[in-house]
């Protein structure tokens, strides 16, 4: 280290970590501690070197999956674990308790592409315990950690609603459906910022009050004071639509920087008599029938599911039972009618066949069923549909129409594969053609058999055409 000038780093870090858990940064043989606390228990710092970071400087935050490559060893320098043996990333949500306390303080102060050494104390670390047999108790440990790369948390399977959360909220209880919540909200589009406002809503029908579904879904998985930036796909924005209001053009992506003030939780299912039950799933049944004519299917969606939700377990006598029924069938069909305008067309038979176990010659669910068949190119499956539905219905034109069409499609499809296939076959006997005009025409070079162990010849020149 001789030659090598020093100087305090820690007011550049820009990141308090706990006293508990040092960092220090390590290019070559330059070692840099950066912990910010620290600083009084040293008469001089060392120099910082600088590293392939990210050029935004940004950082990873609480609930992202954080993806490292690392090496745990004890003080004395014996390794207990490492992921470049193992030739394999790790990757652990950040802040959610995966690893030890001292990696997750640790990695959040990282940027991209860093490397650091961490030291953690025991209660940073596997505590009075340890972690036998390799971790005795009460091990101070270091980890040299690389932070390859982190991503938001999905908050859908289809990835259009992804959250990073910037203030941990307090406790764990959290919003459910039908909660009234008081948030504060700033919404952009690119970097324009185009709403920005204090709001009360109730979960399931945000759009009410002009916000879209994607902040309204993640409220479900919100605590009282958390913070966090939502980066929507146009499919939980505002759609191919846009919005006029806020200036969103078609299919835009959106990002809202979202503080839950407060919230006020509604009566879960198993608190509500069935009275109540029926009420609000009148309710529900007419604000989702509000939301499909304005062409909002996903919200429309969040209606009836809350009707299935309410009533798909109630076990009641004869007298309500076909009432709940009713409600079940309506709120089903209307769902599939919702996935065919989205085309989820999965979605759409899953409904079906849940509508037709309660009534198995339901016309509308055999015809909705028969029509996302059609769309998937299940021709055959489809016209069953199709046909079934003419047995409850002889006078039904649209299904009689839809059969033609199947059995053209059908058709098409069998021309379709003799073509394919005859093209293939024909290809395949120009080719042999080819090798075989190839072989005639093209000697192999002549060969010294007795070059060739084993061969019942000597020394013969023999040349193959």
């Amino acid at each position: 280290m001789k030659g090598v000038k020093f100087r305090f780093v820690h007011e550049e870090i820009g990141y308090t970590l706990h006293t508990h858990v040092m960092k220090l940064l390590v290019m070559k043989d330059i070692l840099v501690w950066t912990c910010s606390t620290c600083a009084s228990s040293f008469k001089q710092g060392l120099t910082k070197p600088h590293f392939p970071l990210s050029k935004d400087g940004d950082r990873p935050m609480i609930g992202d999956k954080v993806t490292v490559h690392y090496t745990g060893k004890l003080l004395n320098g014996k390794k207990f674990d490492s992921s470049m043996d193992r030739k394999k990333a790790f990757t652990f949500s950040l802040g959610k308790g995966q690893v030890i306390k001292g990696l997750d303080i640790g990695v959040s102060s990282m940027q991209r592409g860093e490397r650091c050494i961490l030291l953690c104390k025991p209660e940073y670390a596997y505590g009075p315990a340890g972690c036998p047999p390799k971790i005795p108790p009460n091990a101070m440990l270091q980890f040299e950690v690389e932070l390859l790369s982190f991503k938001g948390e999905l908050l859908t399977d289809d990835g259009g609603i992804t959250r990073r959360i910037k203030v941990k909220g307090e406790g764990y209880n959290n919003p459910n459906d039908g909660s009234t919540v008081h948030v504060h909200l700033e919404g952009y589009c690119g970097e324009r910022l185009f709403d920005s406002r204090d709001v009360h809503f109730v979960v399931g029908e945000s759009e009410d009050m002009g916000v879209p579904l994607g902040v309204d879904r993640a409220m479900e998985k919100m605590q009282k004071g958390e913070c966090c930036m939502l980066y929507l796909k146009p499919k939980y924005g505002f759609g191919k639509e846009g919005r006029a209001q806020y200036k969103i053009g078609p299919n835009s992506d959106l990002v809202y920087e979202v503080t839950l003030i407060n919230f006020e939780k509604a009566k879960e299912s198993w608190e509500l008599g069935l009275k109540e039950k029926l009420d609000f799933s009148a309710g529900a049944k007419q604000k989702g029938t509000q939301y499909f004519k304005a062409g909002c299917y996903l919200q429309a969606v969040v209606q009836y599911q809350r009707i299935v939700s309410w009533l798909e377990m109630e076990f009641v006598g004869k007298e309500q039972q076909q009432t709940v029924q009713n409600f079940l069938l309506v709120a089903q069909l209307n769902m599939a009618m919702c996935y065919l305008r989205l085309k989820e067309y999965a979605l759409v038979v899953e409904n079906c066949n849940k509508v037709l176990e309660l009534d198995e010659k339901n016309e509308k669910a055999l015809y909705r069923r028969g029509e996302a068949r059609l769309f998937r190119n299940e021709f055959n499956l489809a016209m069953s549909d199709f046909k079934l539905v003419l047995q409850v219905n002889p006078s039904n034109r649209a299904a009689r129409s839809q059969v033609s069409i199947c059995q053209r499609k059908i058709r098409e499809h069998h021309e379709m594969d003799k073509k394919t296939y005859a093209n293939m076959f024909q290809k395949f006997a120009e080719h042999d053609v080819k090798e075989a005009e190839g072989s005639v025409a093209t000697p192999v070079p002549a060969v010294t058999v007795s070059e060739t162990e084993g061969h019942v010849f000597h020394n013969v020149n023999i040349c193959f055409y």
